[in-house]
């Protein structure tokens, strides 16, 4: 099912999620959920909070490098429960977006490799290493859930920009 997406200033987008304890139907119901609004907004990563659930959830499924119009492949999606950063290195910028903050895009800073604990959806500890897209977009997302988004690492000039821009946008 495609559920609203929250979007930006929602004061949700600033809520801390909490760690899931119970890897049952109803969790997996929430990552199904994910994955079906993610690819009808044409995202790459979306987290739970993102939806308005404030759990420590998130999935992403990269496109396909060779083929831009492909459309992603569900068993493809890693879905990201409880992530711990065992590591971070290096830096790197990189352009982003965010399905909350439709229409922005900027070059962001992160740490350019990392090493990652999680679980699976059936509650298996699982660990991950990248320093390619994929580092950007899992850090992306773990923003989320510590309630960060990522215009909050723009420079203070950016960030004023970007403000007085988007409150245009709706008025």
């Amino acid at each position: 099912m495609v559920r609203d997406i929250v979007i930006y200033p929602d004061k949700r987008l600033k809520l801390i999620s909490k760690e899931v304890n119970e890897f049952d139907s109803e969790l997996h119901s929430l990552l199904e959920d994910m994955y079906d609004t993610m690819l009808s907004k044409k995202g790459v990563g979306l987290a739970a909070i993102q939806i308005g659930v404030t759990k420590r959830v998130l999935i992403i499924n990269l496109p396909d490098e060779n083929d831009d119009d492909a459309l992603p492949i569900k068993s493809e999606t890693l879905e990201i429960i409880n992530p711990i950063f065992i590591k971070k290195e290096g830096s790197c910028k990189h352009q982003e977006g965010c399905l909350s903050i439709p229409g922005i895009y900027e070059d962001i800073e992160r740490a350019e490799h990392i090493v990652l604990e999680y679980h699976n959806r059936h509650g298996e500890k699982k660990t991950i290493e990248n320093n390619k897209f994929l580092a950007i977009a899992i850090q992306h997302e773990i923003d989320h859930l510590d309630g960060k988004v990522f215009i909050e690492k723009l420079s203070f000039m950016k960030r004023k920009k970007f403000e007085k821009e988007w409150k245009k946008r709706f008025k």
